[in-house]
């Protein structure tokens, strides 16, 4: 004998309660007792219904341009905001998010000269954050440059020219596998096309290599996210022209980038595009305002082989038409949040969350996270808080930021009644080990430890709110007595 279980009896029988099952079951499954006197499998459940806290003003007057940019440094867990203030003068300013509430350092000027077209993104190699803009001051030329976090303040570094010519729309990502910054920018000065570069940043300072026309034709809307699967950069655009919504996959190589073939996934015009990766399923998903109907907000999942990229069909978010759609991916509930002005509601700011599975997205009910008209919405996400944070021009035109809770999760584990003896089918009866039983269909236990309920319904070590048992060999588990 080598063991305790030795001297049990075997079959998983001991105090043992026959159920219906509600749902299919399988074997070792922890349960629960529902209402109708049936059992079903202890779970977690997530509603897809993201949750606001009060908004709050970074900038305490006007802000001008025509966006706001977001991103979050995650070596000093804050979030930072550009915009253009009084004069359209660049500023950027630190936020704090503490449970359901963000507070604001001092803003700081970037550049004392008018800023426009901003876009922002985190260095994670550096640990510093990047913003780049069209400098309405120097004839609109496209700029960058590097800002380090201390506190609840920012400094920066001295802006570099990317594009001497003039730029009139930037969006930017980083590339973690090169540990390079690329930003896609319109040319105006060469016909609209557009362009993309490569950014390396040392020190306060960012340098760049030659420019890069993904398309030779007038481009609008961009939006840029990573990869991190495929190591490979995905941007979309707008192809005016054509008036088609467009992506496309880039390779950095050194301080360079190449492009595949450019890929429609909306045959109309798709404004106000993001683009987000969903680092869970290895998917991009990218968000858009489509004219082709109605202007409604509308997300497509996008995968990315090689150097192209391929979309499911598109789904739809809003019953009216939007303006200004910004997306975030939530790493801690494996969700997307899309943000959006809600023209059919009075410009409200307006957000949805969704889930991909497979190639398609499925999203909750849309949830106005305040009541007035907003515009030039931009978003990041937290993740040391697992907050996203969208800002905005909101009220009387004043900069506002909220803090929001993408989802609400919860579970039945508290109901726990016992384990399954055997696999059971859906409204089939079977045989429960209820407490004070003894379980044999499960798998590598340690013997001697003590075995708790999960939300999931899996068991662990790892202490919960209920506690199952001890285990006495690896694959048995004796249910504690609760008489």
């Amino acid at each position: 004998m080598s063991n305790l279980s030795g001297l049990l009896p075997s079959g998983g029988g001991q105090n043992a309660v026959d159920f219906v099952a509600t749902g299919t079951l399988s074997s070792g499954q922890t349960v629960v007792l529902n209402s109708d006197g049936t059992v079903s499998a202890v779970n977690s459940t997530q509603e897809n219904t993201p949750t606001a806290g009060t908004p709050a003003s970074f900038r305490a007057d006007t802000i001008y341009g025509n966006n706001t940019a977001a991103t979050f440094d995650s070596n000093s867990n804050k979030v930072v905001i550009a915009y253009a203030g009084l004069s359209s003068n660049a500023y950027a300013v630190v936020g704090t998010v503490s449970g359901t509430s963000i507070s604001f350092g001092s803003e700081v000027e970037i550049v004392s000269s008018n800023g426009d077209s901003f876009s922002a993104i985190f260095d994670n190699n550096s640990n510093k954050v990047v913003i780049a803009y069209s400098d309405d001051g120097s004839s609109n030329q496209g700029t960058a440059v590097v800002g380090t976090v201390s506190g609840t303040s920012i400094s920066f570094g001295t802006p570099v020219v990317f594009d001497s010519g003039q730029v009139s729309s930037t969006a930017c990502t980083f590339d973690s596998s090169s540990n390079k910054v690329v930003i896609s920018y319109v040319d105006f000065s060469n016909s609209n096309y557009g362009t993309a570069i490569v950014g390396t940043v040392s020190g306060t300072s960012i340098s760049f290599g030659s420019a890069v026309v993904y398309e030779s034709a007038e481009t609008n809307n961009l939006g840029a996210t990573f990869d991190s699967n495929s190591n490979k950069v995905v941007l979309t655009y707008n192809d005016d022209p054509a008036s088609d919504g467009t992506a496309i996959v880039g390779t950095v190589s050194g301080t360079s980038i190449s492009f595949g073939s450019p890929v429609v996934f909306n045959s109309s015009s798709a404004l106000s595009t993001s683009v987000v990766f969903d680092s869970t399923n290895n998917k991009v998903v990218v968000a858009y305002r489509n004219l082709g109907n109605s202007s409604r907000a509308t997300a497509i999942v996008g995968t990315v082989s090689g150097t192209s990229i391929s979309f499911g069909s598109a789904t739809v978010l809003s019953s009216g038409g939007v303006e200004k759609t910004s997306a975030i991916f939530d790493s801690s509930s494996n969700t997307v949040v899309v943000f959006y002005r809600d023209t059919a509601n009075s410009g409200y700011g307006t957000m949805a969350t969704g889930s991909v599975s497979g190639t398609s997205i499925s999203f909750g009910t849309p949830v106005v996270f305040e009541s007035v008209d907003i515009d030039y919405v931009s978003s990041t996400f937290d993740n040391s808080t697992n907050k996203a944070i969208p800002s905005y021009r909101g009220a009387s035109s004043y900069g506002r930021a909220v803090v929001v809770t993408p989802t609400t999760a919860s579970t039945n584990a508290s109901d726990f009644i016992g384990i399954t003896a055997s696999a059971i089918a859906n409204t089939a009866t079977g045989a429960v080990n209820t407490w004070g039983g003894i379980n044999e269909a499960q798998s590598g236990l340690t013997i001697g430890s003590d075995y708790y309920v999960q939300d999931d319904g899996t068991l662990s070590t790892t202490a919960s709110s209920v506690k199952v048992g001890q285990a006495i060999s690896a694959t048995t588990i004796n249910l504690m007595d609760l008489t």
